[in-house]
Parts: structure tokens; sequence; C-alpha cells
């Protein structure tokens, strides 16, 4: 059995960073968003083309040899395939039929056999024991939660919509901008979709807000780690002081390529640079379901950063002010 970590939920939530972390664990890889290997690395056309490790995705050894292994002599025929079953098949509106074959209500989709059969390659070629799938589709974890020979576990990760509309409001280097109400229609479609396969696959999943995570990274990663069926100690400080190493993520946001010391805390400038008519629609199109994640309806302004400290004996900004009144 190939044992699978699929993340769901809605982008800008700081899912690359946590998928990141479990890859940093004895025995996981964590792959990125997958379904976007096919459109980006075999056929070029999505907005970015790079491996985690730095390479393009075409040129990486790891997925060098995945592509071989499932597509053969002919990996853009297979590419242009898997697209096919992904658009008829795996998008969040199919969600529903993906879970009624996942309990064997309905006969499987070719899709969800080809993408078992992907994800065995990635756990043969990569030695791994578990693989961390950030993709985000509700559809993906729903079809794996049924798929042969794949032992799956989901983790809906969600943070406030203002602060992923917010984070949507500015494009981010391959990633181009999204308005409010875009961002937060996606947010609650994706994330009650989320909650369908929470509910029919109750020991399968498990939900994590972004705000606990970044409050309690160690302890957070501790629980995530648990339900994967990960060993050993979170790779992350009490302080949230981590250090990331090389990673294999076919795409996801661009954070995904840095390396070495990071510090995990909750970015919370959102609640003072959000425009309130962006916050107005997004909190009413969120409305229903702020209470259930435990979001207020009002949030609360973030503490203004603090002052740059001056170098060690230059005085301080407000010591030079009560000098120069203590001369006057």
């Amino acid at each position: 059995m190939v044992r699978v970590l699929y993340v769901t939920g809605w982008c800008r939530s700081g899912t690359t960073l946590l998928g990141n972390l479990l890859g940093e664990c004895d025995g996981a890889v964590h792959v990125g968003e997958l379904r976007y290997l096919w459109t980006n690395g075999v056929l070029g056309r999505g907005t970015n083309t790079l491996c985690g490790c730095g390479l393009d995705v075409a040129s990486c050894p790891l997925w060098k040899a995945v592509v071989a292994r499932v597509a053969g002599d002919d990996p853009e025929w297979h590419a242009e395939r898997a697209v096919r079953l992904q658009q008829a098949a795996l998008r969040t509106r199919h969600t529903g039929r993906r879970l009624a074959e996942a309990r064997g209500v309905r006969a499987g989709h070719p899709a969800v056999a080809a993408l078992a059969a992907l994800y065995t390659a990635i756990a043969e070629e990569s030695g791994a024991r578990l693989i961390v799938d950030t993709g985000k589709f509700p559809a993906e974890a729903a079809a794996l939660c049924g798929a042969p020979g794949v032992d799956a576990r989901v983790l809906h990760v969600v943070r406030d919509p203002r602060a992923t509309a917010e984070s949507w409001r500015r494009a981010k280097e391959y990633i181009p901008a999204m308005g409010a109400a875009r961002s937060t229609a996606y947010w609650t479609g994706f994330n009650l979709a989320s909650e369908r396969i929470a509910r029919a696959f109750p020991r399968r999943s498990l939900r994590l807000r972004y705000e606990d995570f970044t409050a309690d990274p160690r302890g957070s990663l501790a629980r995530v780690m648990a339900h994967a069926g990960l060993d050993g100690d979170p790779p992350v400080g009490a302080d949230g002081r981590a250090d990331l190493g090389v990673n294999h993520t076919v795409t996801g946001n661009p954070d995904r390529l840095r390396r070495g010391p990071v510090r995990i805390r909750e970015d919370d400038a959102w609640t003072r640079t959000q425009p309130t008519p962006a916050r107005l629609v997004s909190t009413a199109l969120a409305l229903p379901l702020l209470a259930r994640y435990r979001y207020p309806l009002v949030p609360a302004p973030a503490r203004p950063p603090a002052p740059a400290r001056p170098p060690d004996g230059e005085p301080s900004r407000q010591e030079r002010q009560e000098r120069q009144e203590g001369a006057v």
C-alpha cells in the first residue's frame, strides 16, 4: 500500500510550508501540487516549470524516472490523456461522485486508477513511505480514499478567508492576482467539498487551522505527523524555527524554492492592509462558515510591527527625542 497524505483547503493557507516541513521527516517526500506534473513538467503549458530542487521538472532525476515509469516512450500522449482525465473527473465539482466510488456505491473512474499508478511510481522511485501532496483538490482526496493500493489520509487546512483574499490581491512571481469575491467563492467551495470528505471518512481526515499551526508549529506538526503515520520528532523547534533542505515540489507557492533557516509565525499584516470593501465582500461570502472555523465577524487588528532596534551603543529614537527635549 502506498501511503498518501493529501492536503485540501484553499490556497494561501501555509500548505506549501507545511508540506516542506513534512518532507523533512524521515521517509516522507513532499511533491507539491502533483496535479500539475503533466501540464507544467511534461507539456510545458503551466505558469512554472521548476521543480523545488531548482531544475526544470523535465530535467529533475526524480521526475524523469517517475514519468518514464508511468508514461513509457510517449510521455506527451500520456500527459494529454492525464489532463483530459483530470478535467473529466477530478475537479472540485466531481467530489460527490468520487466519494460515491470510494464508498463502493458506483464503479471507479479510470482517472482514479491513473492517479494511484502515479503515486506508486513516486513511492518506488523515491523510496518514501509517505507522499505528501498539497494539491488542494477535494475530488482528488475523495478519489484517493477508494483508490486501489493507496492508504489515503486527508488533511484539511483552513485559514481566515479575509487573509487569503488579501494575499491573493497581489501577484506573487508566477502566480497572478485574484479579487476578493473570486478568492472567497473558491474558499467557500473548496472548504465545503473538504467537509464532505471528512463526513464520509472521519477516521482518515484531520482539520488544521493556519492560525493554530502558526501559534504552535511544533505541536500542530506533531498532530499531523501522527495522523499521517510518521515517527520521530517534528522538524521544528519550540520557537518555530526550522531548517529546510531540498524538495521536489512540482509546483505551488513560490516560497517552496526557499531553503535554509525559516521561522514560522502568523502573517497577520492583512488586518492592517486589506481595503474595507474587499473585507466586507469576503466576510459576506464566507459568513456561513466563519463561526464553524472559529473566525470572528470583525477580525482583531494586528499589533503594529516593532520598531527597528538601533545598533548597540546608539540611542533609540525615543532616547534622542528625550535628550533634545531635555537640552531645550
